[in-house]
């Protein structure tokens, strides 16, 4: 009761943690904008995001240069991928679909030669091996569109040292993946197992909560997601670190208070400044089992960490520890090394673990949004000669 009276006390009272500054990202924009305010110039940019960018920013009365022949690495029944197999939509546009198919022995590899195949669409999880074959073999392939926002489906050295453009479908999912985290900080501060506890036995007892306003956020992974996630924290009232390995990108960033650059010791300090961890990075051969047993050891007491990212890209071996010795409150998991997630990890039985089936983004609608990123955005671009939206650097891995 007395911590009760005591928040009632407290209500609106200021929430201030001196931190030191590595860099600080001050907007200096002179429009006195806010950053809920503020808007992206992600198209601008060749980034599309579904929340700030408008449709078709291209010139359409642009003359139509050359023929889009595309092989879809898809399954030909994928609803989500309706609007580009429906060959009306396409009349007109300078494109046409000359394959389908989910396993190279599925392609005429021959005629696909014959054709001068120019683009490759990929949507099917299994995409890696006949897309590294049917690079090989096809040498007029000039671009690669994934639909999703992580290439590491797709990822081999034949790809990456291929000549080809490589795109992905960032800015379709980040939205609902900023919101999950969100409620995942939720679920945490005010103890939400708790009040389902409660409910279930019928009891009325007070008890506090934390409040959020004030509360660190560390991001590991600043691109769409993490960025989303910045934007609902900071209406939050947090306060906002991140990793990035080119920290100059987040000077005049108004969602960022404070940004490290990614190495070991700047990982190991964001642990240890933030009550809240978010996990947004892609997998490449950087970022595989970067949040390890040295990361989790340098944890606040009391954080809790967030995966939205790759599961390869924690040490699961190493976040069971620190969870069951107390290192963390807890951790919302969206993604895992392995998945399904096998019926014997011990993350099934922690109750302080939130989990979720890699469904998190998963609307009615966002894979179909992710297709007509292609169909709408990047095709017309392409038929026309113009730069594509969302272009990947291929050796990165993002």
């Amino acid at each position: 009761l007395a911590c009760i009276a005591a928040t009632f006390l407290q209500q609106g009272s200021a929430f201030l943690q001196p931190s030191t500054v590595v860099a600080s990202a001050t907007n200096t924009s002179s429009n006195n904008m806010s950053p809920l305010e503020s808007t992206s110039t992600a198209v601008a940019n060749n980034y599309w995001n579904r929340e700030t960018s408008s449709p078709k920013q291209y010139d359409a009365s642009k003359e139509i240069v050359k023929e889009a022949r595309i092989i879809c690495i898809s399954d030909p029944d994928d609803d989500a991928n309706k609007l580009l197999y429906n060959a009306e939509n396409l009349e007109g546009t300078g494109a046409k679909i000359i394959a389908i198919g989910s396993k190279t022995e599925e392609f005429d590899i021959q005629s696909l030669i014959d054709q001068k195949a120019n683009v490759i669409f990929c949507s099917h999880k299994g995409s890696r091996e006949p897309l590294a074959e049917l690079l090989k073999a096809i040498p007029t392939i000039e671009w690669v569109q994934c639909r999703s926002a992580g290439i590491d489906f797709v990822m081999s050295d034949t790809f990456s040292s291929s000549n080809a453009i490589a795109t992905n479908a960032k800015g379709c999912f980040s939205s609902t993946l900023g919101e999950y985290t969100m409620m995942a900080i939720a679920y945490f501060a005010k103890d939400l197992p708790r009040l389902l506890r409660q409910k279930n036995d019928k009891n009325w007892e007070r008890y506090c909560v934390e409040e959020i306003r004030g509360k660190s956020l560390g991001i590991v992974g600043y691109g769409d997601i993490g960025q989303s996630a910045a934007r609902l924290a900071k209406a939050y009232g947090m306060n906002i670190k991140t990793l990035r390995r080119n920290p100059e990108k987040s000077q005049d960033d108004p969602f960022v208070d404070d940004v490290y650059p990614s190495d070991r010791e700047s990982l190991n300090r964001i642990m240890s400044e933030c009550d809240y961890i978010l996990c947004a990075a892609p997998l490449t051969a950087d970022t595989e089992g970067l949040f390890d047993k040295e990361a989790f050891d340098h944890a606040k007491k009391d954080s809790v960490f967030i995966n939205v990212g790759r599961g390869p890209i924690v040490d699961e071996d190493a976040l069971i520890d620190a969870l069951k010795a107390g290192n963390l409150k807890g951790a919302a998991l969206d993604v895992f090394a392995i998945e399904p997630l096998p019926v014997e990890s011990e993350l099934w039985t922690l109750d302080n673990v939130l989990m979720s089936p890699h469904n998190m983004d998963a609307t009615p609608t966002f894979l179909h949004e992710a297709t007509e990123l292609f169909v709408e955005e990047n095709l017309p671009r392409f038929v026309r000669g113009m730069d594509l939206l969302n272009p990947v650097n291929k050796s990165a891995g993002y």
